[in-house]
């Protein structure tokens, strides 16, 4: 497990931190029609108390109709069904918004292809407990990849990297999509202000969480690539990542500078 920041985990340690409340699991969905059943059963099973809401942006291939059909057996599944392909960060924010308006204490982000294991639920809730937020890390000691080439990795612990040393923060995995927020810790991020996608979107979420003085911690996790459906990486999305990072870092150092120290907000500004 990794605490980041010694002063931040020295304060937490001296923090009493609130009971959990009740979970809810988080799982955008385009095109996840050969998931979408397996993951929901998987969290249902490894987490049976937490709830599960499906966000799908209306999938052409039928995900968002299996997903009806799941929350008509169940009523620990909810879907979100929005009228469109917005981006991941999109479909996480209404997420976010949908869980706080309905009271749930805990809000996880989970992928719907398999390659977060709802097994490791437990270690991310029982984290929490200590925590304000708790990402899954596959660059801790303990945590790992399966089926990924090479070349991935190289991109996703450069990116990791970049953004570690671009924003000046205490995490190995900040990209990483497998989290768990408790309810107090995003509305203490202004949701409102995020405009990010993709992998940019996590970081943004990590640089302001670590920003507004929350107590992060990073817990092994095992990463297994998708064995059905596309992935949703793309091009485009790398590239907004850099811009974006990039941007941050340099407002950030400007702002120090310009106050002679004085940190900046979340939103990068002085």
């Amino acid at each position: 497990m990794n605490d980041g920041d010694g002063t931040l985990a020295a304060q937490a340690q001296e923090r009493r931190f609130g009971p959990l409340g009740t979970a809810l699991v988080i799982i955008p969905t385009y095109n996840e029609a050969e998931n979408i059943k397996s993951i929901v059963g998987r969290v249902r099973r490894a987490v049976p108390e937490a709830h599960v809401l499906v966000a799908d942006d209306n999938s052409p291939d039928g995900t968002g109709k299996l997903a009806d059909e799941l929350a008509a057996e169940d009523d620990h599944v909810q879907v979100l069904h929005r009228k469109g392909k917005e981006g991941l960060g999109a479909a996480y924010l209404a997420g976010f918004r949908w869980g706080m308006d309905h009271d749930y204490g805990v809000l996880i982000e989970m992928d719907a292809d398999g390659s977060h294991q709802p097994e490791e639920l437990p270690r991310l809730l029982t984290a929490l407990k200590g925590a304000d937020l708790v990402l899954g890390s596959r660059w801790v000691p303990g945590g790992r990849v399966v089926n990924w080439p090479k070349s991935r990795e190289f991109i996703s612990r450069g990116g990791s990297l970049y953004s570690r040393l671009a924003l000046d923060l205490p995490l190995r995995d900040i990209t990483g999509g497998y989290r768990a927020f408790r309810r107090e810790t995003l509305e203490g991020l202004g949701l409102d202000e995020v405009a990010s996608q993709g992998y940019c979107f996590q970081v943004d979420l990590a640089r302001r969480a670590i920003k507004a003085g929350f107590h992060v911690v990073e817990v092994p996790i095992t990463f297994v690539e998708r064995e059905l459906g596309d992935s949703k990486m793309s091009r485009d999305i790398m590239v907004e990542a850099l811009w974006r990072v990039t941007s941050w870092g340099l407002t950030e150092r400007m702002g120090r500078i310009g106050g002679k120290g004085r940190p900046s907000k979340p939103d990068g500004s002085a």
